[in-house]
């Protein structure tokens, strides 16, 4: 009877010593899992890192062509003041003249 006992008692902790390994090893399959997804999302991640710099370059550069294009309409517009002016003075001299 004593050894029934004892081949019981071995029995059922082979038993969970089997299910212990087998939850181990689960554990550790959904463990590497993890990590390759973690991985996945940090190459993500640092993809879009790079793009959302890639993309303040290119804001900066159109803020600068902007900049340049007003600062160029600005010197556009002078000039057509003057040019304005200046064929206003023109007109009043040749009114002047025609009257005269």
């Amino acid at each position: 009877m004593v050894s029934a006992g004892v081949e019981v008692k071995i029995n059922r902790l082979e038993s969970i010593v089997e299910q212990i390994g087998e939850a181990v090893l689960a554990t550790t399959e959904t463990i590497e899992r993890f990590a390759e997804r973690v991985d996945t999302i940090s190459v993500q991640v640092e993809e879009q890192g790079k793009q959302v710099q890639q993309q303040g370059y290119q804001i900066l550069a159109l803020c600068d062509a902007v900049q340049t294009l007003a600062e160029s309409q600005d010197d556009t517009l002078q000039r057509l003041n003057h040019l304005t002016h200046t064929l206003d003075r023109l007109m009043t001299l040749i009114q002047g003249t025609s009257e005269g």
